[in-house]
């Protein structure tokens, strides 16, 4: 090949390469989208509802309709605000309605069972599900119950059985657990076609709640499938029927800090949730961020915000798994590795032994650390975090094979790793 032909075609190639990382970018985000959403009035915690159903309970109240409906405004005021006290009255609501119930008790069980599911209390939702499952009445709301619980607990094999037992194409609860269940085995596309499903089905009803469930999951799949401007316009969608809805906000902010690489307009929208939004890990988000855009003052500050939350007595093990990561990072390990026991007892997942492993590598029993990637993670999880750092292990090991296995995966889940964890992956 002559030099003239040579240089055409370098030059050809290089165009390709650009062009191509070009359409890799594409699509960017635009504040006027969403500029209007981070000025929004923070949720209202008390309505002339919840005054009037709250008015009707009295120490020694058999208002059993009362005590539901005050449960159920008490969680809503959980996911507008993310302050635990409203979940842990919400709680109290329903346990005094499980105590007091002669009819209808199943209910209630799966209504307390829930709010224990997102207090991470697994075991103890098992028991009140197994109790709902006894009273017979809302069969199918007991399995699909027993699925969710399952799934936390690490008991696919039970979740699968339940799943089944509920099977319905034309159930949005049936569809969302069947996308859930095909993103476990590592089937995205399959878990965005269900969960696309379950958004038609939520449209059809026009349920509030289940198109903000049904947008949210679908645009987190979505962000991980690498499809960002489907993800980013759920989330707009999202924020069209809730403009205070935080996970939207948040979702956003990812695609500005980890599409766009654009730190401090991620910092401005997070900033705008923290003003009325109290969950203690957008403060690692945001320490995150901070990491990238290398300001290490920011950083240390949201770390503390973080830590000085998570010592709520009421959080009890809801940020285990968050606590067992920021011990590493803070090179705390012997608590770290204590946490990370305690998760695997509360929730025997591939995660919490990815957290174990992890606590045993950095501790530097890297013999431990591999033994347990080998018997709890390899092959029984798709989770890019976890694979990232089982990456690390085979690595301290020796084991360049799995490891190149591994990057493979991973550099295809940069985007949803964020920016800090690149560099780390490629030198892999």
């Amino acid at each position: 090949m002559d030099t003239f032909k040579l240089k055409y075609t370098l030059l050809f190639l290089m165009t390709m390469v650009l062009l191509s990382c070009k359409q890799e970018m594409g699509f960017s985000t635009n504040q006027e989208d969403y500029n209007h959403y981070l000025a929004a009035e923070p949720v209202k915690t008390t309505s002339k509802y919840f005054k009037l159903w709250d008015s009707k309970i009295r120490p020694d109240s058999l208002q059993l309709l009362s005590l539901g409906n005050v449960a159920g405004e008490y969680n809503r005021f959980f996911q507008g605000t993310g302050d635990i006290k409203y979940l842990k009255m919400a709680e109290q609501s329903l346990q005094k309605a499980v105590d007091i119930a002669a009819v209808g008790k199943a209910g209630y069980y799966r209504a307390l069972a829930r709010n224990y599911i997102s207090q991470h209390r697994f075991r103890e939702a098992l028991e009140l599900a197994q109790k709902a499952q006894k009273m017979g009445s809302g069969a199918k709301a007991t399995q699909g119950l027993f699925f969710d619980v399952h799934m936390e607990l690490g008991n696919y094999d039970e979740a699968h059985a339940y799943l089944d037992s509920i099977s319905n194409m034309s159930d949005f609860g049936y569809l969302i657990r069947l996308a859930k269940w095909n993103d476990h085995k590592g089937d995205l596309d399959t878990a965005i076609r269900f969960m696309e499903k379950a958004a038609q089905k939520a449209e059809s009803s026009k349920n509030k709640n289940m198109l903000l469930w049904s947008y949210t999951n679908l645009a987190d799949f979505y962000g991980h499938a690498g499809r960002i401007e489907d993800s980013y316009q759920l989330y707009l969608k999202a924020l069209q029927l809730d403009p205070q809805n935080a996970y939207a906000k948040k979702g956003i902010a990812w695609i500005v800090y980890s599409h766009e690489r654009n730190g401090e307009e991620a910092l401005r929208i997070l900033d705008s949730i923290l003003v009325k939004y109290q969950s203690p890990d957008y403060y690692l988000l945001k320490a995150e961020i901070a990491e990238f855009i290398g300001d290490e003052v920011l950083k240390l500050e949201a770390l503390d915000n973080y830590y000085k939350k998570v010592q709520r007595t009421d959080y009890g093990a809801m940020y285990n798994a968050h606590n067992v990561d920021f011990y590493i990072d803070m090179e705390v390990q012997e608590k770290a590795m204590k946490l990370a026991k305690k998760e695997v007892e509360n929730r025997p997942t591939p995660e919490s032994y990815g957290l174990l492993a992890y606590s045993y590598y950095k501790k530097g029993d890297k013999e431990k650390a591999l033994e347990l990637v080998e018997k709890h993670i390899a092959g029984k999880t798709f989770e890019p975090e976890v694979l990232s750092q089982a990456a690390e292990i085979y690595k301290a090991n020796g084991n360049y094979k799995k490891v190149k296995e591994l990057k493979q995966e991973l550099v295809g889940a940069i985007y949803e790793l964020g920016p800090v964890k690149e560099s780390q992956i490629l030198s892999l």
